[in-house]
C-alpha cells in the first residue's frame, strides 16, 4: 500500500525504513478514509484550501509556499495530499528535543513536528479514524499550547474598518479577525489580539501596489497582532469607523479556527486585489470552524470585503451581536456639528493656543457650553496627533491644560454621545449593479446595458458606505440603436472619485481619476472607442446639517485616438457639482466640466449634466440623467432612463 502513496523523497524514505506494524496501520487508515470518502469531504478541502478548477472536475489549492502540501502533486490532488498526511503523522518519529514555543507568541514559524505543524489536520483525522494511541500515539505541542494560552481565546469576532479611499490598499474596506480572551470586557478589549491576511509589501506607491495586487504580484500572509494596533492603524491613523460583528461560535469551533490559523503562520498566498484578498482568504479561514458554513463560494471572480461580511452575517445563527466603533474624527465631527459659529471659533483657538483656557470668551460661556468646547478642542488635538495631520510640537502638555481646565467645570460630559449609522455595512445595497434602459443620444433612441462589479459611486444610496466616495471598478455600457446595431460605448477599469467636505478642522483633499473608453463623435461623424485618462483636485465643502454637498477641482486629461487631428489631445480645465438629497430615497447631482485642450487637436469641450436616483428598494433603483456636450465643435445631447439592480 505504500508504494501507491504520492510521498515526497523524505516521507518516501522514511516509509520504506518504517516497521511492518506502522506500514500495516498506515494501510489500514488510508484504507479507511478511502471508503469514507474523506478526501472529497468539506472539511478536507477547506483545510487545504481547495477550489474547484474553473474548467473540469478537479480542484487546485490556494497555498503556493512549499511545505503546506506533502504530496508532491498535493496542491492539484486532494486524495493524495490526505494520504501523504496521514503517512507523515504515522511513518515520522517525533522530534528527539521538542522545539521551544516562539519568544513572541506567534505562529510565524513552521513546527518540526507534523501532528504540530499540521495540528487542525491532524484533529480533524483523529476525529474521523479514531485514531489508536497505541498505534499512533498523540505528542504534545509545546509551541501551539503556548501560542493559544497567551490568546486564552473566549470568543471570535469579524471586524470590519470603513473604506478608505486614499489608500489603494483600503479603498472599500478591510476585515479581520479578533480573538477575544475569556476575562476581557468592553473596558479590555483592546487589549485581545487580532488574526489578519494582507499583501506582503512595503510599496508605498499606489500605482505599483495597484498593479501588482490586479496581477498577483504579491504574496499573501496571515500574522497576528494586537487590536490596539488595529483601532490606532484605522480608526485614528485613517479616520475609519470600525464594526465589529460578535461571532456565535462554541469552544470547540473556536479551536478550530486557531488550529487552522496556526497551520497558516508560515504559509503564503498570491495576493489579488479582486478576489483573493483580505477578505477572501479571512472567510477561507473562518469557514473550517462548522462543516455547513461555505463562505468563499460566492466569490468566484470578485470579493468586495462588505459583501464577505454580508455572507457571514446571513448565517442568522452565527452572529452574537454587532457593535459600533466610532474613529476619532467621527466622534469629534458630531460633537462640533451642532456649535454655533462662536463656539467652533473658540474650539479652534484653543487647540491652537490662540486663546487659553481662562479666556473671558470662554468664560463667559454657560458651564455646560464651556465644557464641550473644552472636550472638543481637547479631542482635535488629541486627533492631529495621532494623526499626524497638523500635530503641534507641544501637543501633549496642550492636551494635558485642556484636561486640567476642564476638570475644574462641575458638570457631567457634554460630548454627545455618537449616533450609530442607521445602516451597517452589511445592510447596504449589494456592490454589484447591473442595469438596463432607454435613451435617446443626437436624436437616435437606443436601448441600454451596463454591468459594474464593484462598488459604489457618489449618486447610489450610500447607506452602508462613506458619502462622496466613489469607487468602480471595470463599468461596461452597450447600446443597440433602432436600426439593430450594437456597440460597447463605455470600458472605464477604473473611476475614483473622493468628495470629502472640508471645514474649520478637516482640510481632505476632494480628488478624482478616471481611465478606459469611451466613444466620442468626431467632426466627419465617426464615432471610435478613444482611449482616456484624466484626474485632478480640489475641495468640497457641506453643511453637516443638510444634505448638500458641493465641489470644485482643477483637472487635466489626455485623449488618444488616430481619427483626432494629431492623434491626441491634452487639456486642462475644471469642473464643479453639487450633490442634494431632495428626499431620504432621491438624490440629485448637477455638474459643469469644461476643458480648453493646450496640445494636440485645440478645442473647448464642455459637458453640463443633472442625474438623478431614486431608490425603490434597498437593491433597486431608478435612474434618469440628461447631459449636453460640445465636443469637437458639436453639441450632442443625451438623455436617459434605467432600472438598476444591486446584488
Amino acid at each position: 500500500m505504500l508504494g501507491l502513496l504520492q510521498l515526497g523523497p523524505a516521507q518516501t524514505a522514511q516509509a520504506q525504513a518504517a516497521s511492518p506494524e506502522r506500514s500495516a496501520y498506515l494501510a489500514e487508515l488510508v484504507d479507511r478514509s478511502r471508503h469514507l470518502g474523506l478526501a472529497g469531504r468539506r472539511e478536507w478541502l477547506k483545510l487545504g484550501h481547495y477550489e474547484p478548477d474553473f474548467l473540469g472536475a478537479g480542484f487546485h489549492g490556494l497555498v503556493i509556499s512549499p511545505g503546506f502540501y506533502n504530496a508532491p502533486g498535493g496542491r492539484t490532488d486532494p486524495q493524495a495530499e490526505l494520504e501523504a498526511t496521514l503517512a507523515r503523522f504515522v511513518v515520522e518519529d517525533a522530534p528527539a528535543v521538542a522545539a521551544a514555543p516562539p519568544a513572541d507568541g506567534s505562529a510565524a514559524h513552521a513546527d518540526p513536528d507534523p501532528q504540530c505543524r499540521f495540528i487542525a489536520r491532524y484533529a480533524w483525522l483523529d476525529e474521523e479514524l479514531a485514531f489508536d494511541a497505541t498505534r499512533l500515539a498523540h505528542r504534545p505541542c509545546p509551541r501551539y499550547e503556548s501560542w493559544r494560552a497567551a490568546l486564552d481565546p473566549g470568543g471570535l469576532t469579524l471586524v470590519f474598518a470603513s473604506a478608505y479611499i486614499n489608500s489603494p490598499a483600503s479603498m472599500y474596506g478591510h476585515t479581520f479577525l479578533r480573538v477575544d480572551a475569556k476575562d476581557q470586557d468592553e473596558q479590555t478589549r483592546l487589549l485581545a489580539y487580532a488574526i489578519n491576511f494582507a499583501a506582503n509589501t512595503r510599496d508605498t506607491n499606489g500605482i505599483a501596489f495597484a498593479v501588482n495586487g490586479l496581477f498577483g504580484g504579491y504574496a499573501g500572509t496571515f500574522s497576528i497582532l494586537p487590536y490596539y494596533a488595529k483601532v490606532s492603524e484605522y480608526s485614528d491613523l485613517e479616520s475609519r469607523d470600525l464594526w465589529e460583528y460578535r461571532l456565535q461560535l462554541g469552544p470547540r469551533e473556536i479551536e478550530r479556527v486557531l488550529m487552522h490559523a496556526w497551520e497558516l503562520g508560515p504559509a503564503y498566498f498570491h495576493y489579488y486585489f479582486f478576489d483573493e484578498n483580505c477578505s477572501y482568504h479571512l472567510l477561507g479561514l473562518l469557514q473550517v470552524a462548522r462543516a455547513d458554513l461555505d463562505l468563499t463560494a460566492g466569490f468566484r471572480w470578485w470579493a468586495v470585503p462588505t459583501d464577505t461580511v454580508r455572507a457571514v452575517t446571513a448565517h442568522a445563527d452565527l452572529i452574537a451581536a454587532v457593535v459600533y466603533r466610532p474613529a476619532l474624527a467621527t466622534r469629534l465631527r458630531q460633537a462640533i456639528a451642532p456649535m454655533d459659529a462662536t463656539e467652533r471659533q473658540l474650539v479652534g483657538d484653543l487647540s491652537e493656543r490662540r486663546r487659553g483656557p481662562g479666556d473671558p470668551a470662554l468664560a463667559a460661556l454657560a458651564p455646560r457650553r464651556a465644557a464641550a468646547v473644552i472636550e472638543a478642542a481637547q479631542e482635535y488635538v488629541e486627533y492631529r496627533r495621532v494623526s499626524g495631520k497638523g500635530a503641534m510640537a507641544d501637543a501633549a502638555a496642550l492636551e494635558l491644560d485642556l484636561l486640567a481646565a476642564r476638570s475644574r467645570i462641575a458638570v457631567a460630559a457634554q460630548s454627545p454621545p455618537v449616533v450609530e449609522p442607521a445602516t451597517r455595512p452589511d445592510q447596504g445595497h449589494g456592490s454589484a449593479r447591473v442595469q438596463a434602459g432607454a435613451g435617446r443620444w443626437d436624436g437616435r433612441d437606443y436601448q441600454e446595458l451596463a454591468f459594474r462589479p464593484a462598488y459604489q459611486d457618489i449618486l447610489d444610496d450610500d447607506g452602508g458606505f462613506v458619502r462622496g466616495a466613489q469607487v468602480e471598478f471595470f463599468r461596461a455600457t452597450a447600446h443597440r440603436f433602432g436600426d439593430g446595431s450594437a456597440r460597447i460605448e463605455e470600458l472605464m477599469p477604473l473611476h475614483l472619485v473622493s468628495l470629502t467636505p472640508r471645514d474649520d478642522f478637516f482640510q481632505s483633499p476632494s480628488w478624482e481619476f478616471r481611465t478606459g473608453w469611451r466613444r466620442i463623435r468626431l467632426p466627419d461623424g465617426r464615432q471610435p472607442l478613444a482611449f482616456g485618462v484624466s484626474g485632478g483636485g480640489g475641495g468640497a465643502w457641506s453643511d453637516q446639517r443638510s444634505a448638500l454637498l458641493g465641489y470644485a477641482r482643477l483637472e487635466g486629461g489626455l485623449r488618444l485616438d488616430r481619427g483626432i487631428a494629431q492623434g491626441y489631445e491634452v487639456g486642462a480645465g475644471i469642473m464643479a457639482g453639487l450633490l442634494a438629497d431632495v428626499a431620504q430615497r432621491w438624490r440629485v447631482h448637477a455638474y459643469l466640466r469644461g476643458q480648453r485642450d493646450i496640445l494636440g487637436y485645440r478645442q473647448t469641450p464642455w459637458t453640463v449634466g443633472l442625474e438623478q436616483r431614486v431608490s425603490l428598494g434597498r437593491d433597486i433603483a431608478l435612474r434618469l440623467d440628461f447631459a449636453r456636450v460640445h465636443d469637437f465643435s458639436r453639441i450632442d445631447d443625451n438623455a436617459s432612463v434605467n432600472l438598476l439592480v444591486y446584488f
